[in-house]
């Protein structure tokens, strides 16, 4: 792996947002152990949009594990009578079909219904009207709103990822769709940028630049690309993790020693030290209600993962099967801790749930690093190797489906899924 455990690594020791073709493609595997049956229909004339609208929507639910496609009968729109009876020989519970039309001033207009097959019933009916460059986020959206209805829980498809990628001595820092697709550039640099993390309000990424050849702490605003540089001390600025208020975040710094964790202003003007030890503290991450940090250190002689009080005291250790467990992810409901465990010679995500104490390896890779959770705590995007490059993966949270999300040439790494709100 190019960049291997590089978070816990980077402790030791101007761009403006442009838009980025499409680049992935999706591939599926596994069979979830319950999967509703839904069926999708084409939208009436998307054949002339620059993306089929239900191919889009298939995709997502499909990807999120809770849903299997079942081929739909032909020439139906959000106008037809549904059949309840072809449907249900098919095995299909819901139907999705629709109509897509671009207006003459190039937005599009989309109508689209969603039926229960087994209740021979409507769930809703709705027209969606949006400028002609959101037709992918305008089919994210239908998707989100099929997923609410048929799971009672939000969906994720409108949300977006953040990741790097390097190609050659070039690495590049990406804002997508969270199925990868679209998105912008948000930094170009001929250095390593490492550790983006969303600020709650989904506008702006805090990452580590090595551009000045040091890490620095930068924050950028996503849609303007305007930047501040929060953290720029002597040594090693790296790690930041925003406050679930978005006002603060903790870095690892070592300009007093060894890498401690500080919390900072969001601009950089305020600073206070949140722990104090002689061992490497770095990772941290908030708790959802912001009470703790979850982080890593090697005060126990390998790296592993510990908890605090958001106001500092007394450190509690929190992972204990293996000698080398880092890169702590807690989920939205804060009930589960995902983290990267070495087993053996191979590194693997793995999940630990908080109240019982149990453990759970849920990948079949050796190299896996960086896992995020999805903002409705579902799935988990990390980054791995696969078929000889560095990739990016989204997985179920009992591993069952799993998505690897590919593409040509460049090795992708430091994912982190973003919040709800676009």
């Amino acid at each position: 792996m190019l960049w291997p455990r590089r978070r816990f690594a980077a402790a030791l020791g101007s761009s403006l947002a442009l838009p980025v073709a499409a680049q992935f493609r999706i591939d599926i595997t596994g069979v979830g152990a319950t999967q509703l049956p839904v069926a999708v229909a084409p939208f009436k004339g998307e054949t002339a949009g620059p993306a089929a609208t239900s191919a889009i929507i298939r995709a997502n639910l499909e990807r999120s594990g809770v849903f299997r496609l079942v081929e739909p009968p032909a020439g139906l729109d959000e106008r037809s009578r549904l059949p309840q009876e072809d449907l249900r020989s098919r095995g299909a519970d819901a139907l999705l079909a629709g109509t897509y039309a671009r207006l003459a001033d190039g937005s599009l207009d989309l109508r689209y219904r969603l039926w229960d097959a087994v209740g021979n019933r409507e769930h809703f009916a709705r027209t969606l009207s949006v400028a002609g460059a959101d037709h992918r986020l305008a089919a994210h959206r239908i998707a989100d709103e099929v997923y609410q209805q048929l799971t009672g829980e939000r969906g994720v498809f409108a949300t977006r990822i953040a990741y790097v990628t390097r190609a050659g001595r070039t690495f590049t820092l990406h804002v997508t769709d969270a199925d990868g697709e679209g998105g912008q550039v948000a930094l170009v640099s001929a250095e390593p940028i490492i550790s983006p993390a969303w600020a709650p309000n989904g506008r702006e990424l805090a990452y580590v630049s090595f551009e000045t050849q040091k890490a620095v702490v930068w924050v950028q605003d996503i849609q303007t690309g305007r930047r501040t540089a929060v953290a720029n001390f002597r040594g090693t600025n790296s790690a930041p993790a925003w406050s679930p208020d978005g006002r603060e975040l903790i870095v690892t710094l070592s300009r007093e020693g060894p890498a401690q964790l500080h919390v900072i202003s969001r601009d950089g003007g305020t600073l206070r030290r949140l722990t104090a030890s002689n061992a490497i503290d770095t990772e941290p991450v908030y708790t959802p209600d912001g009470r703790s940090v979850y982080f890593v250190s090697d005060r126990g002689g390998g790296p592993q993962i510990y908890r605090v009080a958001a106001t500092g005291g007394t450190v509690e250790r929190v992972t204990f099967a293996g000698s080398y467990n880092i890169s702590p992810a807690i989920s939205p409901d804060g009930r589960t801790l995902a983290y990267i465990t070495r087993q053996g010679n191979a590194f693997r995500l793995t999940t630990l749930d908080i109240a019982s104490g149990r453990s759970e390896s849920i990948s079949d890779t050796t190299e896996d690093e960086s896992p995020s959770f999805a903002p409705n705590g579902r799935l988990i995007v990390y980054a791995t190797r696969a078929g000889g490059r560095d990739v990016l993966m989204t997985t179920t949270l009992d591993g069952k489906i799993k998505t690897r999300l590919l593409t040509s040439g460049a090795d992708m790494r430091e994912p982190a899924w973003g919040p709800f709100g676009r």
